[in-house]
Parts: C-alpha cells; sequence; structure tokens
C-alpha cells in the first residue's frame, strides 16, 4: 500500500510540473508575441507605414535623434527607395531635402540594429 502511494504522489508531481511547464511556455509565447518580440523586429506595415509614418515624401539625413535609422542592403530589403526631384507621393519615392526645408522624415544611415532596411532602385520602388 506504501509503495502504490509513493507512486501516486510521484506521477502527480510529475504532472504538475508538465503543466506548470506548458503554463510557463504559453505565458512567453503569449508575451513575445503581443510585445512583437518574436518577430525579432517591426514591419513595414501593408500602407507602407512605419511607426505611424508614411514612408514617402521629403527626407533629411540626420546625425542625432532620426526619425529611423536605416541600413542599404542589396538584398532581402523591407523598402525599395527611389529618389526623385519632386512629387514624392508614392510609396518609397524620396526627395531628400535639408533638415531646415521641413522634411516628412529623417533617417540615419546605420551598419547594424537598423529600424528597417532600404535598396536604393531606379524604378518600381515600395514594398517588395
Amino acid at each position: 500500500m506504501k509503495a502504490a502511494t509513493t507512486t501516486n504522489r510521484r506521477t502527480r508531481t510529475k504532472r504538475r510540473g508538465v503543466l506548470v511547464l506548458a503554463a510557463s511556455a504559453l505565458v512567453t509565447a503569449l508575451v513575445l508575441a503581443l510585445t512583437g518580440a518574436s518577430s525579432g523586429s517591426k514591419k513595414i506595415g501593408a500602407q507602407c507605414t512605419y511607426g505611424g509614418k508614411f514612408l514617402a515624401g521629403k527626407v533629411a539625413v540626420a546625425s542625432a535623434f532620426p526619425d529611423f535609422d536605416v541600413q542599404i542592403v542589396d538584398s532581402f530589403p523591407d523598402l525599395k527607395v527611389k529618389t526623385v526631384d519632386a512629387f514624392p507621393d508614392s510609396c518609397g519615392e524620396w526627395k531628400f531635402v535639408k533638415t531646415s526645408e521641413f522634411p516628412d522624415f529623417t533617417i540615419r544611415y546605420v551598419s547594424a540594429h537598423p529600424d528597417f532596411k532600404i535598396k536604393y532602385v531606379r524604378s518600381f520602388p515600395g514594398l517588395p
């Protein structure tokens, strides 16, 4: 009788351990999904927005306190950018201006840990 009781206790303890482990894994997955940490970084939205800003228009390069840190890449960009001289109205069309000319947003070029990656193109700007 004593051996059976000990076996039942061990089985119940193992089941509790498995349930606690499963519950903690579920909570961790939920937290990661809600914070966006599971994807590694935020993505550019389907409407060509990032952080609530439309990624077209007048852009200034800033060395301090930019809106976005961007990295120039040759493959797998998050956004294809075409520089234009007038009417930067479509997704990925950027007109570079000075910071004194009231840009729509500012960027800073980085080599690591960007907000998003860009590739300069001559045609077909926008989301890849």
